[in-house]
């Protein structure tokens, strides 16, 4: 048996272990009435230095936010909850801050549906 064929057959077997599969997760799901029939979908990613925390604040649309890098601190109304990189909560629209209270830098993506405002 020539010495090609002998490594290009182990080379095959391995490939074909390593293949990868599909994963699908369903992360977050929450029931949500629109506001309105006409939206403007976000998308914001939000990077936070080391020590940030943000003033009190609201956005302008609730929503899932997705902790994709370190731990925040999030204060929420009269809630305060921790969330490291993986997980996924729901942002409900009340006065809010966040602190990254992790090592390093922490990212967050934000997803909003906000009624489209009319043009004056």
């Amino acid at each position: 048996m020539p010495l090609a064929m002998l490594f290009g057959g182990a080379l095959h077997a391995v490939s074909a272990q390593e293949k990868p599969a599909f994963n699908r997760m369903l992360l977050l799901e929450n029931a949500v009435q629109l506001p309105s029939d006409k939206l403007n979908a976000k998308v914001i990613r939000v990077i936070f230095p080391p020590a940030f925390k943000t003033p009190e604040h609201t956005h302008e649309g609730s929503g899932p936010r997705y902790l994709v890098k370190g731990q925040l601190k999030v204060i929420e109304g009269n809630k305060t909850s921790i969330y490291k990189a993986g997980d996924v909560f729901w942002e409900s629209g009340q006065l809010m801050s966040v602190e990254n209270v992790g090592e390093g830098s922490a990212e967050m993506i934000i997803f909003e549906l906000v009624p489209v405002k009319p043009i004056e």
